[in-house]
């Protein structure tokens, strides 16, 4: 190994390490000192006590103190030193670990931030006890973030919903190759297999056929806001406004912790919507899935979206008997323990499992994959096998 290759090596451990020079007899200067001491600030020593300036360069006890423009200042430089991805977890990091929530209430912080769902989270659980001079610039931050996520899953969202609703009904006289179900008409046709050709071949095609626009489904949103779900409810949101623009769809959006609240009327405005939530407090699913039964009118077309970890605070018998009567009356209920990147969460198992058992897949779906799983749920399939498939996720408890 050259020498430029060893040192470089040395380099990236006295960084990864940290403290002083003598572990590695490399000692850091210019950039990596500044990116050294903003990673001391928060990963190093005493956790929010500290009183040196992030970029100080003053070692592994440096600390962000309490002021907020010594961590504004802290904010600006992991922004200059890291990608936007290794910020939001350092942001995330900072806040749990040197609890900073109270800082992020004033409007400095906050035009300092990285904007992400996970600070979107975090400031709408503080949304009931944020000063006013604080607000709107919450606001400006929550804005940003819910308008990059509608660029980003709204038109896949429509084009795979729309597909959906033009292809639920079935006719005989298929217009286009495309609109043929290959499925259901090799499965009508199997008579007609012919061996030595080792083919099938069709007397009558199965196809979608192409729905008016006056056809509309209902969508029932329910979304537990209890404190662990935050991302989950930034993205139910942002999606609930998407399909609420779909005139073929008729869209109800409703939060629920030990109160169950309607945000159908702000679904046109998503930071209206999620400055109408209050995480945190209990869960009483029950509550809110008799309320949702209210919104249903057209069970044979309806579909029931729960958004919750399933940790009941209600009457567990009572949840479990109204979601067999949605199914009995035709609704297609479906529970997702999380909307988020998050990965595996944490859930009621005994509860995941009385669902399963009644044929209700429960399971955790990614933001990426969540068009494509309304699109299966408006087409009456499998949605237990569409899980399995496009999510590698047992949809049971």
């Amino acid at each position: 190994m050259d020498d430029t290759s060893s040192a470089e090596r040395l380099r990236r451990w006295r960084l990864v390490l940290g403290g002083d020079a003598d572990g590695t007899g490399c000692a850091l200067s210019g950039g990596d000192a500044g990116m050294d001491a903003t990673l001391a600030a928060l990963y190093g020593g005493r956790q929010g006590s500290g009183a040196g300036s992030a970029g100080s360069g003053e070692g592994r006890t440096a600390g962000l103190g309490g002021s907020a423009p010594q961590v504004a200042r802290w904010l600006g430089d992991i922004r200059g030193y890291f990608p936007s991805t290794v910020v939001q977890v350092m942001q995330q990091d900072a806040i749990e670990r040197l609890n900073l929530t109270r800082l992020l209430l004033e409007p400095e912080m906050l035009e300092a931030v990285e904007p992400d769902v996970h600070l979107v989270g975090t400031l709408l659980s503080l949304n009931r006890v944020m000063p006013e001079q604080a607000r709107e610039s919450a606001r400006a931050v929550v804005r940003r973030v819910v308008e990059d996520l509608e660029r980003k899953v709204a038109q896949r969202t429509r084009t795979a919903i729309s597909g959906a609703l033009d292809r639920s009904a079935r006719t005989h006289r298929p217009r286009r190759a495309a609109d043929i179900d290959w499925d259901r008409t090799i499965r009508a046709n199997l008579r007609h297999y012919l061996p030595e050709r080792r083919t099938v071949v069709p007397s009558r095609l199965v196809g979608y056929a192409r729905r008016q626009r006056a056809v509309k489904r209902e969508v029932v949103l329910c979304v537990d806001q209890s404190g662990s779900m935050a991302a989950s409810v930034v993205y139910s949101g942002v999606f609930g406004a998407v399909l609420a623009s779909m005139r073929s769809l008729r869209t109800s959006l409703v939060v629920f912790d030990t109160a169950v609240v309607d945000l159908t009327d702000r679904l046109h405005d998503p930071v209206e919507l999620l400055f109408g939530t209050q995480l945190g407090g209990g869960t009483d699913i029950n509550r809110a899935i008799a309320y949702c039964q209210g919104l249903v009118t057209r069970p044979a077309d309806s579909t029931f979206v729960l958004i919750s970890d399933l940790y009941e605070g209600g009457i567990r018998q009572e949840m479990l008997r109204r979601v067999a009567a949605m199914l009995a009356a035709g609704v297609q209920v479906i529970v997702l323990l999380a909307l988020s990147d998050e990965g595996a969460p944490s859930y009621d198992h005994d509860n995941a499992a009385a669902l399963a058992a009644m044929g209700v897949p429960a399971f955790a779906c990614t933001p990426d994959a969540f068009p494509d799983l309304m699109a299966a749920a408006i087409q009456r399939r499998d949605v237990r096998a569409w899980a399995e498939r496009h999510l590698g996720a047992s949809a049971s408890g």
